[in-house]
């Protein structure tokens, strides 16, 4: 693979630089009216899948094939963050850019997320790994597994589509390349920046926590209750209490472990991997990423100053640079 192609340096428009308007540019933009016209090819051809992921699972999602009369490039499989879902805006845009650029685009929902939380009755985690290699089976399968596979990821998501990068050739999955974007790969780190960092911030993952278990509990209503960990004001010690009550897990350190990754890891991949953050991201400390260079199985690596949580917005068009650097990764494949 050419590693020859890179978008120009990241500088973002002075009004929206702050990284508090990148991050929530990065999931409250208007994606739908800035990609109309791209969006609604994408669309025509699209259709919702509900996937068999083995061992019972069902998780679904968004699937957009070419036209008949254009030959797919590939797969792009994109898997959206923490309580996204196939229609947040980093992910509906990231597909019609992928589209426009001739790949069919699959939009993963992880479970409990877009509305399905009473499609499978055990609650999500994040070393639910191998339903997610079964859900990109089962598409790759209706696909045509000819074509070559690439997956990118937006934070929670990216860690997934870099686990999909290390562990998928010994699924059975073999991506020419695997991006994150803004991935956390220390969640431990990621849990003490989100408590530690700006107050607006925990509130909003606490808000969504608790949203999402609600949901859980009211689809399930015999099965869970969840009233120990809605007074607890803190992402660590939620999380904990979760993993006690709701995993195998026997403490939150063994859990975290499962889905851990090093740059040493990435570096040794046994798939292509790039990795995009920002310096400025509140939510993934930079210095996770200590280490980390273009070397190994790492094709790329972007760490602009700035760019906030999954932002990467260029310009007040909100054009998102990260899309155009994934889309020249994908077309140097």
């Amino acid at each position: 693979m050419s590693t020859a192609i890179f978008a120009p340096a990241f500088r973002p428009n002075l009004l929206i630089a702050p990284q508090l308007i990148q991050t929530t540019l990065g999931s409250k933009r208007p994606s739908r009216k800035m990609w109309l016209k791209r969006g609604s090819l994408m669309e025509a051809n699209e259709r919702q899948l509900l996937l068999d992921c083995g061992d019972g699972v069902r998780l679904t999602g968004m699937y957009s094939p070419q036209p008949a009369t254009r030959a797919p490039r590939g797969l792009l499989v994109s898997i959206h963050g923490w309580e996204g879902h196939h229609e947040s805006s980093y992910q509906y845009s990231m597909a019609c850019g992928a589209f426009e650029a001739g790949w069919n685009t699959f939009r993963l929902n992880l479970r409990d997320h877009a509305g399905t939380h009473g499609l499978n009755e055990a609650m999500f985690h994040s070393a639910r790994m191998g339903e997610v290699f079964g859900a990109i089976r089962s598409v790759r399968a209706i696909d045509g597994e000819q074509h070559k596979l690439a997956v990118v990821g937006f934070s929670l998501g990216g860690n997934f589509a870099l686990r999909v990068g290390l562990q998928g050739p010994a699924a059975g999955l073999q991506p020419a390349l695997a991006v994150g974007i803004s991935p956390s790969i220390d969640p431990g780190a990621t849990l003490l920046a989100i408590d530690n960092g700006p107050l607006v911030f925990r509130r909003y993952f606490l808000s969504k926590w608790r949203k999402t278990l609600h949901a859980k509990a009211a689809a399930w209503p015999s099965r869970y209750d969840f009233s120990a960990h809605m007074s607890l004001d803190s992402f660590v010690a939620i999380t904990r209490q979760f993993v006690k009550d709701q995993t195998e897990f026997d403490s939150l350190e063994d859990y975290l472990a499962t889905y851990t990754l090093t740059p040493t890891m990435l570096m040794a991949s046994p798939s292509p991997i790039a990795v995009i953050t920002a310096q400025d991201d509140t939510a993934i400390p930079f210095r996770d990423f200590d280490g980390l260079e273009v070397r190994g199985s790492v094709v790329a690596f972007e760490a602009p100053k700035r760019g906030g949580h999954c932002g990467f917005i260029e310009n007040l068009a909100l054009e998102s640079w990260a899309e155009k650097r994934v889309l020249e990764l994908l077309a140097s494949l």
